[in-house]
């Protein structure tokens, strides 16, 4: 990987400072047919190809930054996070300027940015929280021509050969609806659905290897009930539900088992007992 990161990068003579990558603990433990779909959306198999820009569409909380983030760690790739909101402008996606002592102006490279001059990986998260004009600003780079411009900075800045993008776009109705241009330079669309009971599984054991099997199975039940029914609570939820019944059981005699239902009611409201199995 490149040492390039959290340093200066000259473009046509302006400094730019460069973001770090992140890393996390995230691994994806869900179906490896969604991990080769990503894969070949950033596969270049020729000198006169382009890699596409996928979108990682499902409920809140099934894995969708982690199969994005997991992915590009499968493929050496550094990672970068950027996290849409309704308020993000057009330049908080590429250079911000920040005054330094001497009323000097130093340019800062959003993490976007950052990924595109050093050529690794840029996952915006919630990209339909995002207004169109803040998209417009990205259309070049994700179509052929594969640069961005900087209002601020008075910069045309081209995407190294190597960078890859990736949006994730919750299913709720708190989003923008993004016009036609957009959504065609943001495909293919991977879909991530709830997991299956042995996937929901694995995935509650990754991330609390702490727990009594017997916790998990009971959410994971519980899961499975809720999903069948239509009902938002991802695996997330479960993790939350189950960690906070564990946190319990040490101010309480008695096993964490029996204060799921406590938890539950306190982290997804009373609704959520009808769908525990005895």
């Amino acid at each position: 990987m490149s040492n390039e990161f959290g340093k200066k990068h000259i473009i046509d003579g302006v400094e730019v400072h460069l973001s770090s990558p992140v890393s996390f603990n995230m691994t994806w433990e869900g179906r490896e047919d969604l991990v080769k779909q990503l894969k070949a959306a950033w596969l270049v198999v020729d000198e006169a190809d382009l890699p596409l820009s996928p979108r990682l569409v499902g409920p809140p909380g099934v894995g969708k930054t982690t199969l994005a983030y997991s992915t590009a760690k499968m493929l050496d790739k550094d990672t970068y996070f950027f996290q849409a909101t309704m308020d993000t402008r057009p330049e908080d996606l590429i250079v911000q300027p920040v005054l330094e002592g001497g009323n000097s102006l130093k340019y800062v490279a959003s993490s976007l940015l950052s990924a595109v001059i050093t050529g690794g990986v840029c996952i915006l998260d919630e990209g339909n929280r995002m207004s169109e004009k803040s998209w417009a600003s990205l259309a070049p780079l994700l179509d052929h021509r594969r640069y961005v411009e900087s209002v601020v900075a008075g910069l045309r800045i081209h995407a190294h050969p190597d960078f890859r993008f990736c949006t994730t776009m919750n299913e709720d109705a708190s989003t923008f609806d993004l016009p036609e241009y957009i959504h065609s330079r943001l495909q293919p669309q991977i879909y991530i659905d709830f997991p299956d009971a042995q996937e929901e599984l694995r995935i509650m054991a990754k991330n609390l290897p702490f727990a009594e099997e017997k916790v998990l199975i009971y959410l994971v039940n519980f899961l499975q009930g809720a999903h069948e029914n239509g009902e938002p609570w991802s695996v997330r939820d479960g993790i939350n539900v189950a960690r906070y019944a564990i946190k319990l059981s040490h101010f309480e005699n008695t096993e964490p088992i029996n204060l799921v239902r406590d938890a539950a009611i306190k982290i997804l409201g009373p609704e959520s007992l009808q769908f525990f199995r005895d």
